[in-house]
């Protein structure tokens, strides 16, 4: 088995799991194109693609006949939550990830059409591993991360299998530099698991993942950890000290500092990583003085988003 390392000079920032996005609208629902940049399917260009379902936009009429039925299924579930209510049930559920919104503010791209490609013939768009799409590559068999370094970004894939979280054999897909990225877009319609990468020759993906904050916060935030060797040796302490109680294998503390002047703490290690969620969120804050603080302490900007 073998994980992805980055190179010996390079920092490893983040890593998760990510596919191309799906339309959620009810016209575009459980569907995805690849558009050049007269919104023509483009997918039979793609160099060393197999061929994958070819989808059509549902008409107004199947729309509206889908709507009605989500419609009299919504009315149905809240009469029952309703009785429930009014009879001592319990309504306790789980809650969302807080992101998702009903309103969209890209009529064009998320309720009539849903690209998640969009480049001209050479662009950096269309040299992204098909893997990527749940269509000619099922989960269920298959997994696709990204990984997120201060100086890369990488698509890796592995087999994947059903109760073997830890299971991972990693076959580098595709890498680009971060230079070549010139902004992310967080798309929250519906789920909030969305995100456009926009890279600097105006091509661009839309690309889904369940933890899409820890991958994008990394590509959108500054590179400014601090390093341990200019921290006080209280801070140092409590760093390290973290660091070496999550894993074995653990990486040198990331160190930032939070607007309030708290200072961040996270971990990676390749021993944590997990098919389903890639590395897991290893993470402390800790005050000025060096104290490692309760989550109770916690000011609004040490929350990650």
């Amino acid at each position: 088995m073998s994980v992805w390392q980055p190179d010996s000079n390079e920092t490893l920032l983040a890593r998760a799991p990510v596919t191309f996005a799906t339309g959620e609208a009810m016209r575009v629902s459980g569907m995805r194109w690849f558009r050049d940049t007269q919104r023509r399917d483009m997918q039979s260009e793609l160099a060393g693609w197999p061929a994958g379902p070819q989808y059509a936009a549902r008409s107004t009429a199947d729309t509206a006949a889908r709507n009605t039925v989500k419609g009299a299924a919504i009315a149905a579930g809240v009469a029952v939550l309703s009785f429930l209510s009014a009879h001592g049930g319990n309504l306790g559920g789980t809650p969302g990830t807080g992101h998702g919104t009903n309103t969209s503010n890209d009529h064009a791209d998320e309720i009539d059409d849903f690209p998640v490609m969009w480049a001209a013939p050479g662009t950096i768009a269309r040299t992204l591993p098909w893997q990527l799409d749940p269509g000619r590559s099922s989960e269920k068999r298959y997994r696709t991360h990204a990984v997120v370094t201060d100086r890369r970004l990488v698509i890796v894939g592995f087999p994947y299998v059903k109760g073997n979280d830890r299971l991972i054999d990693d076959e580098l897909l595709w890498e680009t530099p971060r230079s070549a990225i010139r902004s992310i877009e967080l798309r929250d319609f519906k789920l909030g698991h969305d995100a456009k990468v926009i890279f600097t020759d105006d091509s661009w993906c839309r690309l889904g993942s369940v933890s899409r904050e820890k991958l994008t916060r990394n590509l959108i935030e500054p590179l400014d950890s601090i390093p341990l060797e200019t921290l006080t040796s209280a801070q140092r302490h409590t760093a390290e000290s973290f660091a070496a109680a999550q894993a074995p294998d653990f990486q040198t503390p990331l160190v930032r500092r939070n607007p309030c002047g708290c200072l961040r703490v996270e971990v990676l290690a390749p021993s944590t990583i997990g098919a389903l969620f890639g590395h897991p969120s290893l993470d402390t804050v800790m005050d000025a003085q060096g104290k490692e603080l309760e989550l109770t302490e916690y000011h609004p900007e040490d929350f990650l988003s």
